[in-house]
């Protein structure tokens, strides 16, 4: 296997951990009645295998790992953004009674930190991805507003099939490399 093969393996076990992860977490948000709820639960168990495919894949992707540094200090700086602006959105929706909005919030900040990321992880899907999260948001906060269907079903149910989906497109694209 070559460098960048290797590379490219170790990133899309990164990618499939991390987003099977968050994929996870999104699938708790909505208070869903069943047939819903054990669909949810279903897919949150698919996410977090998911995740720990892509921590196998990464555990045997040890060895050489070439580092950029520079690149590393970009992802960071842009995920301590990402929660900073979540985080204080979140704050600031609940201290003026707008609660159920702030599934729409975290989901509008992830989808749009995507986009920067694209050149540090070298990944033109991230567009797609980001653009795609911040369409749910939206869609969430229009259900909410003209409905009586709340943000958090339509955004936690979304944002998790979009972050599962792309971990194990990321998973398929390395195993097809192969």
């Amino acid at each position: 296997m070559s460098r960048l093969e290797f590379q490219s393996r170790r990133e899309a076990g990164l990618a499939a951990l991390y987003l099977g992860v968050f994929a996870t977490i999104w699938f708790s948000v909505p208070a869903a009645e069943q047939p819903l709820r054990a669909l949810l639960v279903v897919a949150s168990g698919a996410a977090l295998v998911t995740a720990v495919v892509g921590a196998v894949v990464v555990a045997r992707s040890r060895g050489d790992i070439v580092r950029d540094r520079a690149a590393d200090r970009r992802y960071l700086l842009i995920v301590l953004a990402e929660f900073a602006a979540a985080g204080l959105g979140a704050v600031l929706l609940a201290v003026v009674g707008w609660s159920e909005f702030i599934p729409v919030l975290v989901c509008a900040v992830v989808g749009l930190h995507f986009f920067p990321l694209v050149p540090v992880l070298r990944d033109p899907l991230l567009w797609l991805l980001g653009a795609a999260l911040c369409v749910v948001a939206l869609a969430g906060l229009i259900t909410a507003l003209v409905t009586a269907v709340a943000a958090g079903l339509v955004v936690g149910t979304g944002a998790g099939l979009l972050l599962l989906g792309y971990a194990v497109l990321a998973l398929l694209r390395t195993a097809r490399a192969r």
